[in-house]
């Protein structure tokens, strides 16, 4: 069954006016909300085999504090295409993703992006799943937060309406909740 997790990019900064969009880092609450949503994924045992990126600073580097907590090394792809991305371009990446009856194909894939392409995407392809994932999803997409999206069949099968959300996460509610 092929699983999708959208990672939005972490908190971005808007100090260095002479930055472009493009080459935006991370602001020190993007430091510490990514690494926060790496052990999630460790935790959950939600680690990606295959990483598509958008290659812009804060992707990158949300990326790479996510990684520090997983104990595997998926294979990742930089796609220029996912940079500010619309839907129809992610669901062509996706549907681009070798099929999950073969040995080697990824059945976890993780997108690491932007927004408003990343909410859009997750609420046209969400049917059902977790009620109030769904409800937080349909208000907001912050920063660094992780939806995980499940679906029948093959990747090149992925429609609008076919995935059910397992699960969204944003680091505000897991900074805010209880230890286990």
């Amino acid at each position: 069954m092929p699983t999708l997790l959208l990672l939005r990019h972490a908190k971005s900064s808007w100090s260095d006016d002479g930055a472009g969009d493009f080459d935006r880092v991370l602001a020190p609450r993007g430091e510490r909300a990514a690494p926060l949503m790496g052990a999630f994924l460790a935790q959950h045992e939600l680690t990606p085999d295959l990483i598509l990126c958008s290659p812009a600073a804060r992707a990158r580097e949300t990326l790479d504090l996510v990684l520090g907590e997983l104990a595997t090394n998926p294979v990742i792809q930089y796609a220029d295409e996912l940079y500010l991305a619309s839907p129809s371009e992610m669901m062509a990446l996706l549907r681009d993703v070798p099929n999950t009856a073969e040995n080697d194909a990824p059945e976890r894939v993780m997108m690491v992006g932007h927004n408003p392409g990343f909410q859009t995407l997750a609420r046209m392809l969400c049917e059902g799943g977790d009620e109030d994932g769904l409800v937080a999803l349909a208000g907001k997409f912050p920063t660094a937060a992780l939806a995980v999206i499940d679906f029948d069949g093959a990747w090149e099968k992925i429609r609008a309406g076919k995935g059910r959300l397992r699960l969204f996460a944003t680091p505000r509610a897991l900074a805010s909740a209880p230890a286990t």
